[in-house]
């Protein structure tokens, strides 16, 4: 084991210090270093030439991203029109076989909505029992139904409850874009491959996701920022809006100790429990002549985690559908949590052993990855959670699109079987063994994806964004800290690359390119 001080145990460290940048300024260009992007440009023109003077007209990379998600966006709802019209009201199969189908119409009357329940006080009528969405998304249902006109027919109200919904999530999507753009701060352009990822088009209305996606995304940009305590409170807004947020302390826990930058982690795990439980608390509690309790209605989102069975799109559902003996839940349950745990511990590894300090966006990644991999169900929708970390982890088209081409596979193939499974003797769609093949390769998808960002840590050379100049831009005061904490692979001698376009670049504890200030 080598133990290695800490930039801040000397004598200077009065004042936080300043992260190490690339030696150069200038943004990143995707046409340049990326051949499928370089391709792909062919159709608005060509990749950027050399004497290009990029950022000189209102177009800047933000908001062309921010556009193109809108539109990407507004094609998603065009995708759901036929639901919209007729299939979410006159037909369970036809809603499959058009592949538009959302929770949120449906969940409109399902959850007390169009009869002015209030979530989590006011029991739902029949064995439902109370709201089952964590509490910030359940007040976002809730302020969309107020916008909502609680008039006319049934159907009338629900279609207004979904375009209602529809536009409060594409703000969702609007932020995450920018957020994922501005993040590594010479890589503008990256926020295209948030803005175009067909997956995330296709699923944005499905549920809520978006809402703790965008928050996820706002806490990312913070970090970067060096804002600790902003990152945290974003962190724990998310996580009070859906329970994936939280797993994002885990690798910020290992990099930071790496790093010696306990106090900045201190920090986000003050914003991310004070933030939390501002939200919760005034939900979670209840109080009668006895004391306080906790409230039926804040638990039932963590009852029915537990409770709920085996799933789609898991690999356990595959093991249920084909075996004489399946799993309980009780079982299922144990054992997802300790694959989620081992996990951890190899991402811990994995970050202590690297020859360089892995990015934050790549742990993350890996983390978030190997939870919806175990769960026990993986729905269409949780690929708006990995999409900015991925984006951010391995920003290169290629992957992202193998990644995505198995991504709209399994949006394709559960609709295709829930057709089957809904069409009653038709068998309209993909009957189960079909189905299965299409959970394979939407898992697969995933691990590929795992891998090459695995990859990129044990070999930071092939990192496209370290090839380019840059540490850790999405790690705030860990880009270019020195390494307090390291043992194993991290003791061998700094790395060296070399890009064929440019300059050597020694990878060395700052990560800057050594003798060069102009990396093109």
């Amino acid at each position: 084991m080598c133990l290695m001080p800490s930039a801040e145990m000397t004598p200077t460290s009065m004042h936080e210090p300043e992260p190490v940048r690339a030696a150069t300024a200038e943004p990143v260009q995707p046409t340049r270093e990326d051949e499928v992007a370089a391709a792909g440009s062919e159709l608005i023109g060509g990749p950027l030439g050399q004497r290009a003077l990029p950022g000189t007209t209102w177009w800047t990379p933000v908001r062309i991203v921010l556009l193109v998600a809108i539109g990407m966006f507004a094609l998603g709802l065009v995708q759901k029109a036929p639901c919209y019209h007729s299939a979410w009201f006159f037909g369970a199969s036809s809603q499959y076989t058009h592949a538009c189908y959302s929770d949120i119409p449906h969940l409109y009357q399902g959850r007390g909505f169009a009869d002015h329940l209030v979530p989590y006080f006011d029991k739902l009528p029949g064995d439902m029992g109370y709201l089952e969405y964590p509490v910030l998304t359940g007040l976002f249902m809730e302020v969309a139904s107020w916008l909502t006109p609680h008039s006319g027919s049934i159907q009338h109200q629900e279609q207004w409850y979904w375009f209602v919904n529809a536009g409060m999530l594409m703000v969702c999507a609007a932020v995450v874009a920018v957020c994922v753009a501005r993040t590594h701060r010479r890589r503008l352009w990256d926020g295209l491959l948030v803005a175009l990822a067909p997956a995330f088009a296709l699923t944005a209305t499905i549920n809520w996701d978006l809402l703790a996606v965008a928050l996820t995304a706002a806490a990312m940009l913070m970090w970067s920022r060096g804002r600790a305590l902003a990152f945290g409170v974003l962190l724990g807004l998310a996580t009070a809006a859906k329970l994936y947020p939280v797993l994002l302390l885990g690798p910020l826990l290992v990099l930071c100790w790496r790093a010696g930058r306990w106090r900045q982690f201190g920090r986000a795990v003050a914003g991310a429990v004070g933030a939390w439980l501002v939200v919760d608390l005034p939900v979670m509690l209840t109080h009668d002549a006895t004391g306080f309790h906790i409230r039926e209605g804040w638990a039932k989102f963590y009852t029915f985690s537990e409770e709920r069975g085996v799933d789609f799109g898991s690999f356990w559902l595959i093991w249920s559908q084909n075996s004489s003996n399946p799993p309980t839940i009780g079982f299922v349950n144990n054992a997802a949590m300790v694959l989620v745990v081992l996990s951890f511990l190899g991402i811990a590894a994995l970050a202590f052993t690297a020859p360089r300090r892995p990015r934050f966006a790549q742990l993350a990644f890996l983390m978030v990855a190997a939870f919806v991999l175990t769960n026990k169900v993986y729905s269409p929708q949780y690929v708006l959670w990995l999409v900015p970390l991925a984006v951010l982890a391995r920003p290169k088209w290629r992957d992202l699109l193998v990644w995505q081409a198995c991504e709209v596979a399994y949006f394709l193939g559960i609709w295709l079987y829930l057709a089957y499974t809904t069409s009653g003797d038709a068998h309209k769609g993909l009957p189960t063994q079909g189905y299965h093949w299409v959970i394979v390769v939407h898992l697969l998808g995933t691990l590929y994806l795992c891998a090459v960002v695995v990859r990129d840590i044990l070999m930071p050379e092939q990192d496209v964004v370290r090839r380019a100049g840059d540490d850790d831009p999405s790690g705030g005061v860990l880009d270019g800290a020195e390494d307090a904490f390291v043992f194993g692979a991290a003791t061998r001698p700094p790395l060296h690359a070399a890009r064929s376009e440019g300059p050597q670049v020694d990878w060395g504890r700052g990560g800057t390119p050594a003798g060069s200030d102009r990396l093109l």
